[in-house]
């Protein structure tokens, strides 16, 4: 690996980062210091986890990082469940979310698997 540019699940995750956003673009404004701001703080943290942690010197560190970026996309996916239980979002987008997510933790589990620790 060259940086974490080369990985794909950083990739995904940062496409994963702009959804968010222009997602929650129509939340109240009311929201913006409270689960809008939550929403993005976490999914802007699951890339820059992953590119944290690439540029370590061991896979341990790294392993370290991908398992917070884990915690992040745990994070999102219960703020989106609060904001579809809010109606700030309905069920197609919170599944359409939420498919991503799943895409995205399993490639980070994948990735911690092919560590060698």
């Amino acid at each position: 690996m060259k940086t974490h540019h080369d990985l794909d699940v950083w990739k995904k995750s940062i496409d994963l980062v702009t959804k968010v956003y222009s997602l929650t673009k129509s939340f109240p404004k009311e929201e913006l210091y409270g689960i809008t701001n939550q929403i993005r703080r976490a999914i802007v943290s699951v890339p820059s986890n992953i590119a944290e942690g690439a540029a370590r010197n061991t896979p341990k560190e790294f392993n370290n990082f991908l398992s917070i970026a884990l915690g992040s996309l745990s994070e999102v996916e219960t703020q989106l469940i609060i904001s579809k239980n809010l109606k700030y979002i309905n069920q197609e987008n919170l599944d359409l979310h939420l498919n991503d997510l799943i895409v995205i933790r399993k490639m980070i589990i994948g990735l911690k698997k092919s560590l060698k620790l």
